[in-house]
């Protein structure tokens, strides 16, 4: 495992620094208590300047609109924009997801057609894959697409569809053929947003937001020119979708590191006297350092030549862990005052760790749930044998 940067890294690294020292905006352009709309607003004027500066999928091939740069390039990317405090760019499941899918899978037609489009935010997209009773166990899907001449008639409910309200197109996974195995059967769709038939819900979290929506699919038509790769082979397209959603998390890691020293400072007096605290404390800085050490290990698979694979789940599912226990030891020392919104007086750093603690008690749950994330790991990282039928 290689835990330094090449010179040519190091020197990328060194140019999105001078380039965001110029460019960062007044943090305040990016204050939590903007309305939903209005930061989406905000997000794509932000990401339109990124796109501009060459900062926008850069591990996209030029041909594309990216640089052809590395996977460790983009991870340095995303680890600086986090440092700088810079918000996520509000098209990333679009560059993330859609583009290295399509990059993989798409006609040539869809990759002209779609691709120019992602990177400065001009068209954003959503990713339609959980239902109510298919989340975790993707495979149970229930949506359903009937092939009527040259289009698809697609009928469903998907859930957890993160900023779809804004979207203009999503990734869809849909059942073409109802009497084949689980895994079989699924094809992989775009979605035109504003097709007739979509119907969108927002959900209110427990935070407060509610970028999160409910989409009701009635007899939506899709022409058949948007089938992403063969009919019923969706399952394993969905599998790019999913090895670049849980591979490496830079972002994350350096959140967790900000929050762990803001942590350390709050704490510092408290911990001076309380050596459960300490320990509770070291044991929080170990968590985020083994975290660095598995991104390293799959950033190191990738760059000699791998793909973000089943062992991404390694990664989600420690994040996971690390981030509630981070979490947990905060709400402990912080104590009530910690549990406070930004609009009481007394309440720690505005609200930012009540907010935080609840964000992240979802973690076991979006991505794919740990009980998933064990279950990939067992069967095909370790090849443990399957339980059950």
């Amino acid at each position: 495992m290689d835990l330094s940067f090449s010179p040519a890294e190091e020197a990328f690294r060194a140019e999105l620094r001078a380039w965001l020292a110029a460019n960062m905006p007044d943090p305040s352009t990016f204050a939590a208590t903007l309305s939903l709309a209005d930061e989406v607003t905000v997000l794509r004027a932000w990401q339109g300047r990124l796109h501009s500066g060459g900062w926008v999928g850069v591990h996209w091939p030029r041909e594309y609109g990216g640089r052809g740069a590395t996977q460790v390039e983009n991870y340095i990317l995303q680890e600086e924009l986090a440092r700088a405090r810079a918000p996520e760019m509000i098209g990333r499941i679009g560059i993330n997801l859609v583009g290295p899918t399509l990059i993989a899978h798409g006609t040539d037609e869809q990759k002209r057609r779609y691709l120019p489009r992602i990177l400065a935010a001009e068209e954003l997209w959503c990713q339609l894959f959980s239902e109510p009773n298919a989340g975790s166990d993707l495979a149970s899907l229930r949506c359903r697409a009937e092939r009527d001449g040259d289009e698809l008639v697609v009928n469903g409910q998907k859930v957890w569809t993160s900023y779809a309200q804004f979207a203009d197109f999503g990734i869809l996974l849909a059942r073409t053929d109802p009497a084949a195995a689980k895994t079989r059967g699924i094809s992989f769709l775009i979605l035109d947003m504003r097709s007739p038939g979509v119907s969108i819900r927002p959900l209110r979290q427990i935070t407060g937001s509610d970028e999160f929506n409910e989409v009701f699919l009635e007899d939506v038509r899709v022409p058949a020119a948007n089938l992403v790769g063969p009919l019923h082979q969706g399952w394993s397209i969905a599998q790019t979708t999913l090895g670049h959603e849980r591979g490496t998390s830079p972002r994350q890691l350096v959140i967790h590191r900000i929050l762990l020293d803001e942590l350390f400072e709050l704490c510092r007096a408290a911990a001076a006297s309380d050596p459960v605290l300490r320990q509770q404390l070291a044991q929080s800085f170990i968590d985020v350092e083994l975290a660095r050490l598995h991104n390293c290990r799959t950033l190191t698979r990738i760059a000699r030549g791998g793909k973000p694979g089943p062992e991404s789940s390694v990664v989600k599912l420690w994040l996971t862990e690390m981030s509630q226990r981070l979490h947990d030891t905060a709400m402990q020392a912080l104590g009530v005052r910690g549990q406070l919104w930004q609009e009481d007086a007394l309440a720690v750093a505005g609200g930012k760790w009540a907010r935080s603690y609840l964000y992240y008690r979802a973690i076991s749950l979006f991505g794919g749930t740990s009980e998933i994330q064990r279950n990939i790991i067992a069967e095909r990282v370790l090849g443990l044998p399957r339980s059950g039928p």
